[in-house]
């Protein structure tokens, strides 16, 4: 599939004009609409079903500011709008439609890709070891490069001559007080973003059907409305509970179905020759060989659709019990997080002091209280995760050297002050929306070697809107899991919305590690990482050594982490020796 971007200011220097935008340029195949209102304009870039009537009824808002008004149509899509001298560009709220953007000599380039800025990229070396050590979610404005930003899922950029960028909030929720009074709204806002673009695409289209309830309900609502072709990846490692459900999802709808049996070729991490790097590391990179095996008999199809994103809308983290103590909700916490805990055979003891540590900190103390640990010296890896927390320093945190501490520890100190939402459910939701929004972002370009044209319906922005809209605690079921999906469409089937398990693929990484072990280890020693004195290659190589013999499954997703990142950075110096 192609290439979609836009750019504008001094990085506008390829590419077509866009009517009544003269700074800005597109990608020649890039979809543009636009209205236009003398010195008011406003363009839609990508896939946006919006009519030509509904776009010029939207220049009062470009003309009063009403940003947040030109985000509310269903599809995936940028928007760039003028208002006089203004000029206001947005992505989506989980931020698969990016919007990069740095200081240039004459002005202020942005653009959605960051190779369009008109500037070296040279990699953040301290941020990218931060976010192994301690989660992504603290910098949600950084990019992987120096100097580089990124507006953040939930946002626009605002600029005016001679003023600073500023960033304008776009989010635009809705709370209701409980679930059923949001649950009808979400049920259309996930129908619409699925089989508008289906019925739309003229002609069968792909699905992803793990067996899972997220992309198994999108199969079935697209079913409803245009042929599909689903897909469905098994080996030794996967979940049979997936699989079956996956072909009784295939027998309800009457779709076509094929199911790839992988082999120990697709095991994660083996990076196959002449699989692209992209612009920035994202963990779907170790699955490329999985991803290669089980879309082929899809490729070319209109659209491709996918369950990603379902897990941050119709669920919540344990993060709304430490909202409620953030209320004074005291007593209905201990109530629900006691019950949560025994239903799952687990001590509700420590599971309720964690959270309770967490809502006394708050998040700008937990950083802090972080940035000190690592301070005070070698962080010892911890077991798995009681509770939910502002900063949790894994793995990935054991493994830096003296000096990597210090400068995660830094960026923790300088986070602490950034402003985010300061009640946890809030936060965490969406921090969660941008890093599924991110890993998104960085399959497009796997999806455009493999000829897919991948379509995520849980994360359009009326979705995530309708969902966030419902209640934390509300979507946070005690007993049925992601109530919202049952309250929402009840017409999907009861055997479907009432699983309350979910398939794991940490025996398949498992799996991949080992066998890929030794490599692996090379490329970990021989990264920037190792040569800039960040991370101990001796401790990794425990830790690796450890997980690929099934010891430990602690620090598995920081391995997943650590790796395809320097796999990537290891990439980034090819093309740049390529270009010099």
């Amino acid at each position: 599939m192609e290439r979609e971007w836009i750019s504008g200011g001094t990085a506008a220097a390829i590419g077509l004009s866009i009517d009544g935008l003269g700074d800005v340029r597109r990608a020649p195949t890039v979809r543009v609409r636009t209205a236009a209102d003398g010195p008011v304009t406003l363009a839609v870039v990508g896939d946006c079903p919006a009519a030509d009537q509904e776009l010029r009824a939207a220049l009062p808002a470009v003309r009063a500011g009403r940003w947040a008004e030109l985000t509310r149509w269903p599809g995936s899509y940028w928007v760039v709008a003028a208002s006089g001298r203004l000029r206001f560009v947005c992505g989506d709220l989980a931020g698969i439609r990016a919007v990069y953007y740095t200081r240039g000599a004459q002005g202020m380039p942005w653009a959605t890709e960051p190779g369009l800025l008109g500037r070296p990229l040279i990699a953040d070396l301290s941020w990218l070891a931060a976010r192994l050590a301690a989660g992504e979610h603290h910098w949600p404005h950084r990019s992987p490069y120096r100097d580089v930003r990124l507006v953040p899922g939930g946002f626009g950029l605002l600029l005016a001559p001679g003023a600073p960028p500023q960033l304008v909030d776009i989010t635009g929720v809705e709370p209701v007080d409980e679930l059923r009074a949001g649950a009808e709204r979400f049920g259309r806002a996930l129908t619409d973003a699925v089989q508008l673009r289906v019925r739309a695409a003229g002609g069968a289209v792909g699905a992803d059907l793990s067996g899972g309830l997220d992309s198994s309900s999108a199969v079935v609502l697209a079913a409803d409305a245009q042929a599909v072709h689903a897909v469905t990846y098994t080996d030794g490692y996967t979940s049979g509970e997936d699989m079956a459900f996956a072909a009784r999802v295939t027998e309800h709808t009457g779709i076509a179905h094929t199911v790839t049996a992988g082999t120990d070729e697709q095991l994660p991490f083996g990076f196959p020759a002449g699989q692209p790097t992209g612009a920035e590391p994202v963990l779907e990179a170790a699955m490329y060989a999985m991803d290669t095996a089980y879309l082929r008999p899809v490729q070319g199809l209109p659209l491709h659709l996918t369950g990603h994103g379902g897990d941050i809308v119709l669920d919540a983290s344990s993060s709304c019990w430490v909202r409620l103590l953030q209320d004074g909700r005291r007593r209905e916490a201990h109530r629900q997080v006691v019950a949560f805990a025994r239903l799952r055979n687990t001590a509700p003891g420590p599971y309720w002091r964690a959270l309770k540590h967490a809502a006394d900190l708050g998040r700008s103390d937990s950083l802090e209280r972080a940035a000190k640990a690592l301070e005070r010296g070698a962080i010892t890896s911890q077991a798995a995760v009681v509770g939910w927390s502002w900063c949790h320093l894994g793995a990935g945190a054991s493994w830096l050297t003296a000096e990597g501490r210090h400068q995660v520890a830094g960026l923790l100190r300088q986070a602490s002050r950034d402003r985010q939402p300061e009640p946890a459910d809030e936060f965490d939701q969406w921090a969660a929306l941008r890093s599924v929004g991110a890993s998104a972002r960085g399959w497009a370009p796997y999806a455009e070697t493999l000829g897919i044209n991948p379509v995520y319906p849980y994360l359009d922005n009326q979705v995530v809107r309708a969902a966030f809209a419902v209640p934390a605690l509300a979507r946070r079921g005690l007993v049925s899991y992601k109530p919202l999906l049952r309250a929402a469409l009840p017409q999907l089937p009861d055997w479907l919305t009432s699983r309350r398990s979910k398939g794991s693929f940490t025996a398949q990484r498992i799996a991949g590690l080992a066998q890929h072990q030794k490599r692996l280890d090379e490329l970990i020693a021989s990264s920037p990482f190792a040569d800039d004195g960040l991370i101990d290659p001796p401790a990794v190589r425990a830790a690796l050594a450890q997980a690929a013999r099934g010891q430990s499954a602690a620090g598995i997703a920081d391995l997943h982490q650590l790796s395809v990142t320097c796999w990537w950075l290891a990439g980034q110096q090819t093309a740049l020796k390529a270009a010099c």
